[in-house]
């Protein structure tokens, strides 16, 4: 792997300034002879020592041999032409040459060879026995001096070798804050040049998130650590040469209140749409050619119904081909939120999906749709990978729990089988599942730190990892993660179809299993309430008995107390 690095050094650390003048001539030291080392050394009688500063010059002659030039001429008349060509006639002469020269091309071509020819184009490689591998090709460095985390990673949308980084400190009342103030800019690098950026973005707050517009890759639009969204236009430079700065902002006061942590340009006929996210719980759309205030908002509440419950996003995901209304949104609950602006009657057509055991322990750091099977998505959080599908509010596949945090992932653009996930431990793992589903396909040490971000050329063969020391790492992945296999599109959708239909399955059974345990519940309930009904009945039949026996005995004795009166009368 290349490294390169630019050593700069102030004048004044190269030590005092030597500074020469002319001057009299001064006397240092004298050494006066002495006999003390006489039994040392053998006197040689006589000596003669030559001294001279003059350069040794020797001269020489050559006699070299004499040009003789004399004058000649020649004449030139025409000839070699065919007989019913007549050299005096232009067009005649214009017509055979013409003809010659066509004759001569295509006799040319008959020898040519084509040493870009493809001799097997159209036969596909199999790239599958080869074993995964990557090798780092650079490092872009964060000039700052104060280390700031690569926050996020955009790669040119029409395939070049830029990226845009964003850079900032996302540790609330972090110790770097006390010490200096919290540098500002973000960056484009270009790959050929990764010793210093291209440009240089300067806007009021760090950046979170930094993406290109697609439609316009000379613009690009990028969310605060303030809140605040700013756009940038690389055609119009508004500073100095290699700097931009922001050509809108928005207003504070109509803004996110706390750090804008994803941000995506939507579809619309004029390309200057976007929408962004926040941990503030809004969701904002906003019209680039004015920032002064959101053109829709919606806030991340489950059920309307309860608004003490509001969901904070954490990242974003939109994807043209799967609808151009909806929105997937990660949250720091750990819940998958979906939005789609057609159902907005229906609490603003914001869905959720599992709330249970199948969502994540820890915030969704990244959220992104299959580039080939755009119905199936990827989220990481906490120690798992999760593919969910649209319709299924529980994830399809979930990985092994890693040794280390999640913080980051994306899919291959190339392969649909294959996504990459970064970890705290500063290791890139690459799951490949037309390969095998229970096991990482291929691990690889980026540093120690932790890493933060990564994003995928869509050529599929570079990989830009960031870490939180502000080091973007660039590498190069084998033919075998990059290149598409035979038949892998047709496999990986009949898997992923396969798993979804067993989640509706064992849905479709714990809803049976559930109505079970209800109408059982329900017999339970009737039968105790029966019994009980019972048990009452019966202590009533006994009261009745014990009122009418007491009833019966009153009655004795009035008569028995009426008989004795009547005796006592006669």
């Amino acid at each position: 792997m290349e490294v390169a690095y630019q050593y700069t050094k102030l004048r004044s650390e190269f030590g005092r300034q030597l500074n020469l003048s002319d001057g009299e001539t001064q006397v240092l030291d004298s050494i006066l002879s002495t006999k003390a080392y006489d039994n040392d050394y053998i006197k040689r009688n006589p000596v003669v020592t030559g001294v001279d500063t003059t350069p040794h010059i020797s001269e020489s002659e050559v006699n070299t041999d004499r040009v003789i030039t004399k004058n000649a001429s020649m004449r030139h008349s025409e000839g070699g032409w065919p007989k019913d060509v007549d050299f005096t006639e232009q067009g005649d002469v214009t017509r055979y040459r013409k003809r010659v020269e066509k004759v001569e091309k295509c006799m040319r071509q008959n020898s040519t060879v084509d040493i870009y020819e493809e001799l097997f184009d159209g036969i596909d490689t199999e790239h599958s026995s080869e074993p995964p591998s990557a090798k780092g090709l650079a490092v872009f460095r964060d000039p700052s001096p104060v280390k700031r985390t690569a926050t996020s990673i955009n790669w040119h949308p029409d395939g070049s070798g830029k990226l845009a980084v964003s850079y900032s400190i996302l540790n609330f009342q972090d110790e770097r804050f006390f010490d200096c103030q919290m540098p500002t800019s973000s960056y484009i690098w270009d790959i050929n040049n990764p010793n210093d950026p291209e440009i240089e973005l300067l806007p009021s707050s760090p950046l979170c998130c930094l993406r290109f517009n697609p439609k316009s890759s000379d613009t690009l639009v990028g969310g605060s650590y303030n809140g605040l969204l700013t756009y940038y236009d690389l055609r119009k430079p508004n500073a100095p040469t290699g700097q931009c700065m922001p050509h809108a902002t928005s207003v504070i006061e109509k803004s996110h209140h706390d750090p804008v942590y994803e941000v995506f340009w939507i579809s619309s006929k004029t390309g200057h749409q976007c929408a962004s996210v926040s941990t503030d719980g809004q969701m904002m759309w906003w019209d680039t050619r004015s920032l002064g205030e959101p053109t829709d908002v919606i806030d991340l509440i489950p059920d309307l119904k309860e608004k003490d419950v509001t969901l904070g996003g954490c990242s974003l995901e939109y994807n043209t081909e799967a609808g151009p209304t909806k929105y997937m949104i990660g949250s720091e609950q750990g819940v998958v939120a979906s939005i789609n602006l057609r159902n907005r009657k229906m609490n603003n057509g914001l869905s959720t999906y599992d709330n249970g055991t199948g969502k994540h322990h820890g915030p969704i750091y990244s959220i992104q749709r299959n580039p080939t099977h755009t119905k199936f998505f990827l989220t990481i959080g906490d120690w798992t990978a999760r593919i969910w599908a649209e319709d299924i509010k529980t994830p399809i596949i979930t990985s092994k729990y890693h040794s280390s945090y999640l913080t980051s992932g994306c899919w291959s653009p190339t392969r649909p089988g294959v996504f990459f996930v970064t970890r705290m431990d500063g290791v890139v793992d690459v799951w490949d599942y037309f390969f095998r589903q229970n096991e990482v396909a291929y691990t690889h040490k980026i540093g120690d730190v932790a890493l933060s971000s990564i994003a995928v050329h869509p050529g599929g063969k570079l990989i830009a990892v960031g870490d939180v020391s502000g080091t973007v790492s660039l590498l190069e992945v084998c033919d075998s993660l990059a290149i598409p296999q035979p038949n892998e599109k047709g496999a990986i959708s009949a898997m992923f179809e396969r798993e979804t239909k067993r989640e509706k399955n064992l849905e479709a059974r714990a809803r049976e299993v559930k109505r079970a345990k209800a109408l059982e519940e329900e017999r339970k309930k009737k039968e105790a309430s029966e019994k009980k009904d019972g048990q009452t009945d019966e202590k009533m039949e006994e009261l009745l008995k014990k009122i009418d026996a007491d009833f019966l005995a009153l009655l004795n004795e009035g008569k028995d107390n009426s008989g004795n009166v009547d005796g006592m009368k006669s």
